[in-house]
């Protein structure tokens, strides 16, 4: 099958589940299309146990599709530009010491955590695992993916003061995330006696301030262009333009992409609205990026349903993903707590905002496709499902239970 014809039957589905979930299930958007995908998939591979070739066909549509690549090098761009773009810059500059806090060392101490947790637990069941594997894994895991959180935030009814910690650290440390993984992949193929700590401080600056710096640049080219001229369909084509351009202009350059349109996207939604835009033109633009935030949206969270007939599930690995699930929620959680703490005296936070920061903090399609870059004897199998459970578990059971748990903490203060 061509891929135009993977994106038609992608394109289907998820119409098809949207629908269902819509008129009968009624559950938040993304998460009912992932079930719903999920329950297709095991019904594939009930009826391949009777006719083998369904599998495989089924399968072989998934690995021709690449899900690493389409979600990191496609389909993350646009989602992260349509989430900064609504994402309004003045309650981000309030809380930017956290969100910067959270964003960097967060990430850091999360992924330390999750890999040396799970380093001695591999141990303890005679299953050793080299430690720079398991902080790979930890990397991948670390992030608060910023697709599930967007998207299940806006139906959770979180206090704004909260959710501008959440949204503004996921939009941002997925880049960071991202590079410490990138970092973590070359030691662990070139070995540690390559180790260079000043090379690698100077890799992270350079991805994370030359991706900063690229946004800026790209948002303020944009809104310049924009402020000379009337005609929302041109606007409209240089706010895609600019997306694609320096995504793809910072992958050539090694800078964070995501960091870059993340950047470009929260300088073109503060700056442009009543100076570049007029009404009309800001209807189009806010309607065209949240039909297209919807739709990637809905092909993402159905192609996480569809990665189960890739994913190695034994009885082994799930009760080893299970057990990585408190794992990865208590790194979370003490990752979090000295931020919070350093800052509550200073800014008004919500109470249990360190609880609520953890379940919150929604992994989602980037760790997975992470895991998916991992080379085969890097326990590669074992990670991907690892992160697959998480995951699944991290969207479903924290997704579907944020509103009750914000509403019984809450209701508690």
């Amino acid at each position: 099958m061509d891929f135009f014809g993977i994106i038609a039957v992608l394109t289907s589905l998820a119409a098809l589940f949207a629908f269902i979930n819509t008129r009968y299930l009624k559950l938040p958007f993304t998460i009912g299309l992932m079930i719903l995908a999920m329950v297709f998939t095991l019904i594939i591979i009930a009826i391949g146990s009777i006719y083998p070739p369904l599998i495989g066909d089924a399968t072989a549509v998934i690995e021709q599709l690449d899900f690493k690549s389409l979600l990191l090098d496609v389909m993350l761009s646009f989602l992260l530009f349509a989430g900064a773009l609504h994402t309004k810059l003045d309650s981000l500059k309030r809380n930017r010491g956290p969100i910067l806090s959270l964003a960097t060392f967060g990430v850091l101490v999360s992924a330390a955590l999750i890999g040396f947790m799970l380093y001695f637990l591999l141990i303890l069941i005679d299953y050793p695992v080299d430690l720079i594997y398991c902080l790979l894994f930890g990397s991948l895991l670390a992030p608060t993916d910023p697709i599930a959180v967007l998207s299940i935030l806006k139906q959770a009814g979180a206090p704004k003061k909260l959710e501008t910690k959440i949204v503004g650290e996921s939009l941002f440390n997925d880049g960071v995330g991202v590079v410490v993984f990138l970092v973590l992949l070359s030691i662990a193929k070139t070995g540690m006696e390559h180790f260079d700590i000043a090379h690698v401080g100077l890799v992270f600056l350079e991805e994370v301030g030359g991706g900063i710096l690229l946004g800026l640049a790209g948002g303020f080219l944009a809104f310049r262009l924009m402020r000379t001229i009337d005609h929302y369909e041109t606007e409209v084509m240089i706010t895609l333009a600019v997306v694609m351009g320096l995504y793809s202009l910072a992958s050539a350059l090694h800078f964070s992409g995501p960091l870059a349109v993340v950047v470009a996207g929260l300088f073109i939604g503060n700056r442009s609205p009543e100076i570049a835009w007029t009404e009309q033109t800001q209807n189009y633009i806010d309607k065209f990026w949240e039909l297209l935030d919807v739709f990637l949206n809905a092909i993402l969270f159905v192609l996480i349903g569809l990665e189960l007939l890739v994913v190695e599930i034994n009885s082994f690995y799930l009760l080893l993903g299970l057990a990585v699930i408190p794992i990865s929620l208590l790194a979370r959680y003490l990752a979090v707590i000295i931020p919070v703490n350093i800052y509550k005296k200073r800014l008004d936070f919500v109470p249990k905002t360190a609880l609520l920061l953890t379940w919150g903090g929604i992994r989602g399609g980037i760790s997975i496709a992470l895991a998916l870059s991992l080379e085969a004897d890097m326990h590669r199998e074992l990670f991907l499902t690892l992160a697959y459970i998480v995951v699944v578990f991290s969207i479903v059971v924290q997704g579907l239970s944020l509103s009750t748990v914000l509403k019984k903490v809450l209701a508690k203060s």
